[in-house]
């Protein structure tokens, strides 16, 4: 076993984890975050999109040893208390959603793109840079009409994920 040392969601945490646990097992294991999904275990579908010091990443294909001492934000990080972050508000509110599974990945993806490229995105933008994320259910309409409102919402506000 290997102790490793991370923030998670703003909180420091230690865990004990063998060299080979995905960072995706230690967070819904370990520390009992069952918002990050693992859909495909492939890294083919992105329900398990988190942040690594600022970065989306698919947590189904990282070592938890790899972000020993790194700063993770998972879906449950990003509402401050009962105000849900500008981009999980805009899901709700254009029902980009509906069995909910991919949810939280295509979140933390959307909030990792806004972050990067700025609020400002159009309907291409959205759909290449959502490329790596698989739904099931929808034809990804309200999706990309939720991403865009949350970009927009999240350029008034000029939030970003806190904790990167």
């Amino acid at each position: 076993m290997t102790t490793i040392s991370m923030t998670v969601n703003g909180k420091a945490v230690t865990g004990n984890v063998e060299p080979r646990t995905l960072l995706v097992q230690f967070l819904r294991e370990n520390l009992r975050l069952t918002g990050t999904h693992v859909g495909c275990d492939t890294s083919q579908c992105g329900a398990c999109v988190v942040h690594v010091d600022g970065a989306a990443v698919k947590s189904c294909t990282m070592l938890a040893v790899s972000c020993d001492g790194s700063n993770v934000t998972t879906i449950e990080g990003l509402a401050n208390g009962a105000e849900l972050h500008p981009m999980q508000a805009a899901f709700r509110e254009h029902h980009g959603l509906q069995c909910g599974f991919c949810t939280p990945g295509m979140i933390m993806s959307a909030v990792d793109m806004v972050n990067r490229l700025g609020p400002d995105l159009d309907e291409k933008t959205i759909r290449e840079e959502l490329e790596g994320n698989i739904c099931r259910c929808t034809g990804y309409h309200n999706i990309v009409k939720a991403v865009e409102a949350g970009a927009q919402a999240m350029g008034a506000t000029g939030q970003r994920v806190a904790a990167e």
